[in-house]
């Protein structure tokens, strides 16, 4: 089942245009809970409040081969019928680019993965090619040093853009498969209008909501499409970590379903 099918399908089951970011941080954890067993809770609470997880491989990374162990045990453990996003930023090129991309959807069996533009479409091409998977594009970051590059004036025809604008609309000129989408950070509303105002029909997937401060309400007047949805709204730390004590993920099903319930009140305001 392609991607997009399937976050489709679990966005109507689930009523939900919330995902999960499952950046487990071994300091944020209840103490002598092992990182597969934090995990699986989070999911066993959650599953049917979200359209998507989305592991960022860094936290498993820096826990060494054990981490890497619990990321697979924890992809495996997610319902088949919700899309898992690799939030690993990759970019490179040539044999490299398409061994990344094998090793996210082939080794990992990841629905999604997040990449940057940065080298251009050859090092996003051996993604891409995997036509039933997303790809994500760094657009408009959350970070406060987003604004070093990517509001870069650019004196491309037909006028001056910034360059996330010509992120954006190379990525569309790319969509032909219809497998990409565009990050764009909660933090930065007034940048995703513009996204959303040139490419209505994209899809966005947009971190910043919670512990970074994003806008809620602007994200969605901003970012939804004409159907009300084509955004994936990311929470992390403000629902894995609600709670440090016995009761973590109860707490974490209590935010993450205020969290999609107001996403909907708000999406179909009018």
């Amino acid at each position: 089942m392609k991607f997009t099918e399937k976050l489709a399908n679990a966005t109507a089951k689930n009523n939900s245009l919330l995902c999960i970011g499952l950046d487990t941080d071994l300091a944020a954890m209840p103490e002598n809970t092992g990182v597969f067993e934090f995990n699986k809770a989070i999911i066993d609470a959650t599953a049917d409040l979200v359209c998507a997880y989305k592991p960022n491989l860094a936290f498993y990374e820096a826990m060494g081969i054990p981490g890497l162990q619990a990321l697979q045990k924890t992809v495996k453990y997610i319902p088949g019928d919700i899309p898992v996003i690799a939030d690993a930023k990759r970019g490179d090129i040539g044999n490299t680019a398409k061994a990344y991309a094998k090793a996210i959807f082939e080794v990992w069996g990841f629905d999604a993965v997040t990449a940057s533009p940065y080298l251009g479409y050859d090092s996003l091409e051996p993604f891409l090619n995997y036509q039933e998977k997303g790809t994500f594009i760094l657009c408009r970051t959350s970070n406060a040093g987003a604004i070093d590059f990517q509001s870069l004036p650019c004196n491309v025809p037909p006028s001056p853009r910034q360059l996330f604008e010509i992120v954006a609309d190379k990525a569309s000129g790319w969509n032909k498969n219809g497998n990409i989408g565009l990050v764009v950070g909660a933090t930065y509303p007034e940048e995703l209008s513009i996204i959303r105002q040139s490419h209505p029909n994209m899809l966005l997937l947009i971190p910043g909501v919670g512990a970074q401060g994003g806008d809620l309400e602007a994200v969605i007047r901003n970012g939804k499409d004409a159907q009300r949805a084509g955004i994936i709204i990311n929470s992390s730390r403000q629902v894995l970590y609600a709670s440090k004590g016995k009761d973590f993920a109860a707490a974490s099903r209590k935010v993450a379903e205020q969290t999609r319930d107001t996403i909907n009140r708000l999406r179909n305001a009018k």
